[in-house]
């Protein structure tokens, strides 16, 4: 995980092994605010389904019960649970190869051939762990790639294009389609298509 996920400390040892054990995976975990705290968790699901209002709910409703135990945020907060949207934060390693070819806005707290700011189409992560972009404009010197480091990276997010949102429903019939298949034999109505 890298500085995009969010908060590393306390907070992501009690949610990320809890979002985990119920089949998500933790897109961002970020503690928000000044005087009243908000506590945003975003999750993927496991099998590549989007989330849904269920999801959300049964994720909220376990986290409170894992905090309200363990207690690590002084003072009144809100818990704010979601799907990371269809323009979602790039937060983890594998998130820049999954979306690769699709357009990107990227920060670096670091300046890389004069910029700290890019947008462009991802190209993936190299071997060493840089994320490599197409930039929409060259760089100073004409270059048209920009190669950050993943661990110098402090915010990336997609683009909203019609290609993200045809990308997007694509991605989204075939997990529904996978759901479906794997629960057609075996009896379970969870894995039957909507109607």
């Amino acid at each position: 995980m890298t500085r995009l996920m969010g908060d590393q400390g306390p907070l992501a040892a009690l949610v990320i092994p809890t979002l985990e054990a119920m089949g998500y995976e933790p897109v961002r975990i970020l503690l928000m605010g000044k005087q009243r705290k908000i506590l945003q968790v975003m999750a993927d699901r496991g099998d590549g389904a989007p989330m849904t209002v269920e999801d959300c709910e049964a994720v909220s409703r376990a986290l409170s019960a894992v905090l309200d135990v363990d207690d690590p945020i002084r003072g009144a907060y809100d818990l704010e649970v979601s799907s990371p949207g269809v323009d979602r934060p790039l937060t983890r390693r594998h998130d820049f190869e999954r979306f690769a070819g699709l357009e990107a806005r990227l920060e670096a707290d670091v300046a890389v051939d004069g910029r700290r700011r890019v947008k462009g189409r991802l190209r993936g992560v190299s071997a060493d762990d840089e994320v490599i972009v197409e930039t929409a404009e060259p760089g100073p010197e004409g270059q048209a790639e920009w190669r950050v480091p993943l661990a110098a990276l402090t915010k990336a997010k997609l683009v909203l294009t019609d290609e993200l949102i045809r990308h997007t429903m694509k991605a989204d019939k075939a997990a529904r389609k996978g759901a479906a298949g794997d629960g057609a034999g075996s009896g379970d109505e969870a894995g039957a298509p909507e109607g």
